[in-house]
């Protein structure tokens, strides 16, 4: 018998598709029925030969060539009766079953986590995605980007970027220019909380490269220019980082929805790094004062947060404010508060003792976090081992202390995150000074 190689041609459905001004691409008639479209047969085909461990070559046999098969899963040809006979009894099935079930286990996930945010719902869609290859393309995006979402919200960032890198993948594949620039940026964030500077300036700037080149809406371009204004400034390069955040503050002029709030809150951060800690204030504060915390309180909260530390970097350090801010945020974490969240205030509470010199209770919170499932990203978890430092500083314990500072910034300038080194060698340098001051006036 020959080989399938080949669609027979449908006059009838040729005709009626064309009077109806369908796309043969997308219809198939038998006996004047819509029996099986394309893609959505080849993506069925392909996810009922991928679970049953199956080669092309295996599946097509001696009675159908690999490349006609190729091209039937890849939806460039349409099926022919003969060909989904032979396939349905290739794989032990009944034509019925080629058809493409909204109800899948993928579908069903999605389905249900829609307006829902809660651990279980995304357990359970990460738990359809195990199975979910050959499914819909745009359906599994959309379920990856759920599940890396709920990662990131949870501070789990290795997890986190597992999926972000199969949603890069599977943006590739796709091909469609927004959803590759919101992959990428995602990617680029979570490498940044990860400490991972370099490969993340190069993921956000082709993310800010494709959003440019495919024009964008300036929905996607602010979103592309935060994650690479963030990972400018970490790792040293100020002037383009500045650049950046002007052409930042243009896109999101005259708003002040989530996304101008996140603007400001990045503008805030390349000044802090520029050392312009006034200028950096005010910006956090008019954020603070037009986003409206009902919109988004877990942002809300978070710039509470990061408003806390800026007090804290400044010369003198105002921790009674930070300290404000620290109660502000404690007061909404049971509407919107989650481990990470915890972890950060409880660091600048030991923070704020350091300041004032309460060394006991300083070691408490600092033993209380080591004891705590640490759901940190890398740049929190350094702010923890400068404070154990300082501690020892504080205890008398010079030597230890610097030695570990030392240590602390020859990391973070091998990681390539120039401020936060900077920073460090900055804390190290104050530190040997009041040393210093504290032996000569003991000698006295």
């Amino acid at each position: 018998m020959a080989k399938i190689e080949r669609d027979s041609t449908d006059t009838f459905g040729t005709s009626m598709a064309r009077w109806l001004g369908q796309d043969l691409s997308s219809i198939h008639m038998f006996g004047g029925k819509y029996v099986l479209q394309q893609p959505q047969f080849g993506r069925r085909l392909k996810q009922l030969r991928t679970e049953r461990g199956l080669t092309q070559s295996a599946l097509a046999g001696d009675d159908m060539s690999t490349g006609y098969l190729s091209r039937l899963e890849s939806g460039a040809r349409q099926p022919t009766e003969r060909a989904v006979a032979h396939l349905a009894n290739q794989l032990g099935i009944s034509p019925a079953e080629f058809e493409e079930s909204a109800s899948s286990p993928l579908a069903q996930s999605l389905t249900i986590a829609t307006g829902l945010d809660s651990d279980e719902t995304a357990a359970l869609l990460a738990e359809a995605l195990k199975t979910a290859r050959g499914q819909d393309p745009l359906l599994r995006w959309q379920a990856l980007w759920r599940v890396a979402e709920w990662k990131r919200r949870h501070n789990e960032y290795p997890a986190e970027r597992a999926y972000l890198d199969e949603l890069v993948r599977l943006s590739d594949e796709i091909g469609l220019p927004e959803l590759r620039v919101r992959a990428l940026t995602q990617l680029a964030r979570c490498m940044r909380a990860s400490g991972e500077i370099t490969p993340a300036v190069e993921a956000a700037t082709v993310a800010h490269r494709l959003a440019l080149d495919g024009e964008l809406s300036s929905r996607d371009m602010a979103t592309a220019l935060l994650a690479l204004v963030s990972v400018e400034a970490e790792s040293g390069r100020l002037s383009e980082a500045r650049r950046h955040a002007d052409e930042l503050a243009v896109l999101v002029e005259g708003q002040s929805d989530a996304l101008w709030a996140e603007a400001m809150w990045t503008a805030a951060a390349v000044r802090v790094f520029q050392g312009e800690l006034t200028t950096a204030q005010a910006l956090l504060d008019q954020a603070l004062e037009r986003f409206d915390g009902r919109e988004n309180l877990t942002l809300w909260l978070r710039l509470r947060t990061a408003s806390a530390r800026l007090h804290l970097q400044k010369t003198p350090p105002e921790p009674d404010l930070a300290l404000r801010c620290v109660e502000a945020v404690e007061a909404a974490l049971p509407f919107a508060g989650t481990p990470a969240l915890e972890q950060q205030l409880m660091s600048i509470r030991a923070d704020i003792a350091v300041q004032e010199g309460r060394v006991t209770d300083a070691h408490a919170l600092l033993d209380r976090l080591a004891a705590t499932d640490l759901r940190m990203s890398y740049r929190e978890r350094i702010r923890l081992d400068i404070l154990r430092n300082q501690v020892l500083l504080l205890e008398g314990k010079a030597e230890e202390g610097l030695a570990g500072l030392r240590s602390l910034a020859q990391r973070a300038q091998q990681d390539s995150n120039i401020d936060l080194a900077a920073e460090i060698w900055r804390i190290a340098a104050e530190s040997l000074a009041q040393t210093r001051e504290g032996s000569s006036g003991s000698e006295v």
